[in-house]
C-alpha cells in the first residue's frame, strides 16, 4: 500500500502549514513520543488517556465536518479518508476492517505504528490517543446518515504489547463498551 500524496500549504508570511484547509504542525516523531512518555509519568497513563480521549475526539470531529465538505464526502467515506490522512502522515497504516454506520460499530487495523516505534515492547498499550478520534469519525459518520447513537473506541490491541505484532480499534455503541468517555 503506498501512501497517499498529502498536500502542504505553506504560508509565505507566516510559515504556518495548511494540509486540506487544516493547520498542521510536522514534529519529530521522538518529540511527540517522548511528550506521551512526560505526561504518562506525571499523571499516569489512565489520566492521560483520559484527557486524551476528549481532545482528540474534539478534533477530529471538527475535522470530519471540514473534509466532508471541502472533498464532497459523504458517511463512511469521510472515516476512511481520516485513516487514509493518518496513514500519509507518518502515524503507521491504517486498514478499516468492518464499519456498520446505522449500528455504530467499527474496527481498525494500525500496523507499523508510530508510537510502537517510538515505545518499543512495553507490554502495554500506547496507541490509545486514537480512541477518541475513531469514536468521533464514527459519531460524525452516524449523525451524517440520521443514526442515534454515540459511540465510543477503545485500542482492545496494540503491538507494544508482547504478544501482539499490529494495533487494533474497536468501535460501539458508549453503552457497549467501557472505554472513558469524551
Amino acid at each position: 500500500m503506498q501512501a497517499p500524496k498529502i498536500p502542504i500549504d505553506v504560508d509565505p508570511q507566516t510559515g504556518h502549514w495548511m494540509t486540506d484547509g487544516v493547520p498542521m504542525i510536522y514534529t519529530p516523531r521522538a518529540f511527540f513520543v517522548n511528550i506521551q512518555k512526560a505526561i504518562e509519568e506525571a499523571i499516569g497513563v489512565d489520566g492521560y488517556r483520559q484527557r486524551l480521549y476528549g481532545a482528540a475526539y474534539d478534533a477530529t470531529y471538527a475535522w470530519c465536518e471540514v473534509q466532508a465538505k471541502r472533498h464532497a464526502l459523504e458517511g463512511i467515506e469521510v472515516f476512511q479518508h481520516y485513516l487514509d490522512r493518518l496513514s500519509g502522515r507518518g502515524w503507521g497504516r491504517f486498514a478499516l476492517i468492518t464499519i456498520d454506520a446505522a449500528a455504530g460499530t467499527a474496527s481498525a487495523r494500525l500496523d507499523h505504528s508510530a508510537l510502537v516505534a517510538g515505545f518499543g515492547k512495553t507490554g502495554r498499550r500506547v496507541c490509545y490517543m486514537f480512541d477518541g478520534a475513531f469514536a468521533a469519525a464514527m459519531d460524525w459518520v452516524g449523525a451524517a446518515s440520521g443514526a442515534d447513537y454515540r459511540a465510543t473506541c477503545r485500542e482492545t490491541r496494540c503491538a507494544a504489547e508482547f504478544d501482539a505484532d499490529h494495533c487494533l480499534f474497536e468501535v460501539s455503541p458508549r453503552q457497549a463498551c467501557d472505554a472513558p468517555v469524551g
